[in-house]
């Protein structure tokens, strides 16, 4: 997208480039460089994409039937005044979301996950940077299933 920067001169435009690294498998990042030229943009973006990834961590809705296929918990990524919120959703259902996090969470691996957003969602820069920072949370949760299993052994004083 161009950006206009007004000068004494006249104005100045940068190409700001938004490029998303996914391998569909629960591993996305996400890239944004502005530079003179779009070629220069997306190859400095798309460095960046693949130097920010994050693992996408993925839980069930109800039974752990099969592979996890939604997001664990309910999360909320905040950029700007936008807020994205991801719900856990029954398998079957997709990815009800809008354009730009439907594709995020595709390529982070995600195959059904409800979405509510708030705030003007038009700004593509912060809903994007929003819904990769709701699936960045989805490890900032320990769950029991992260808890390590020691064993315990029995007290010397007893017996």
């Amino acid at each position: 997208m161009p950006v206009q920067k007004q000068t004494r001169a006249g104005q100045r435009t940068r190409f700001k480039a938004f490029v998303v690294a996914g391998d569909y498998s629960g591993h996305i990042g996400l890239g944004v460089k502005s530079a003179k030229e779009v070629a220069g943009a997306i190859r400095g973006a798309l460095n960046i994409a693949k130097i920010s990834i994050i693992p996408a961590r993925k839980g069930f809705w109800g039974e752990k039937i099969g592979s996890p296929h939604t997001v664990p918990m309910k999360v909320t990524g905040k950029c700007g005044s936008i807020r994205l919120r991801c719900i856990p959703a029954p398998k079957g259902t997709g990815i009800v979301a809008g354009k730009i996090p439907k594709k995020l969470l595709t390529m982070a691996g995600y195959e059904d996950v409800f979405t509510s957003s708030k705030g003007h969602t038009r700004t593509f820069g912060n809903f994007a940077k929003a819904t990769f920072q709701a699936i960045y949370l989805t490890y900032s949760f320990t769950t029991p299933d992260f808890w390590l299993h020691e064993k315990l052994i029995e007290s010397p004083m007893i017996g």
